[in-house]
């Protein structure tokens, strides 16, 4: 029972921080460098080829290295592990706290 309450709670939290870095985090950095979106920061190896442009068929897609989506993830890591640690630091530190059992 506590598992599943960790995985519903864990779920929970993971969308909160990807709201935060998608919502707050990414428009100020993207601010601060110009007026980037940093979501949508690539660099393009091969640009995507369109077979037919009237339906907007690809023949082949494009090649790119998501810059912007794998600083989301680092940043999204970064917010998770700080909140990890600073449970698990405070639960130790409540356990640590238990008085003392009486000898017998």
């Amino acid at each position: 029972m506590d598992l599943a309450v960790g995985v519903i709670i864990g779920a929970a939290f993971g969308k909160i921080v990807n709201s935060i870095v998608q919502d707050m985090i990414n428009p100020i950095v993207g601010m601060l460098i110009g007026g980037i979106d940093l979501s949508n920061l690539k660099v393009v190896l091969r640009q995507a080829v369109v077979a037919d442009p009237v339906n907007n068929i690809l023949a082949t897609p494009e090649v790119a290295i998501k810059i912007g989506a794998f600083l989301n993830m680092c940043i999204e890591f970064f917010i998770v592990a700080w909140a990890v640690f600073l449970m698990v630091k405070g639960l130790n530190k409540i356990a640590s706290m238990k008085p003392p059992l009486p000898k017998l």
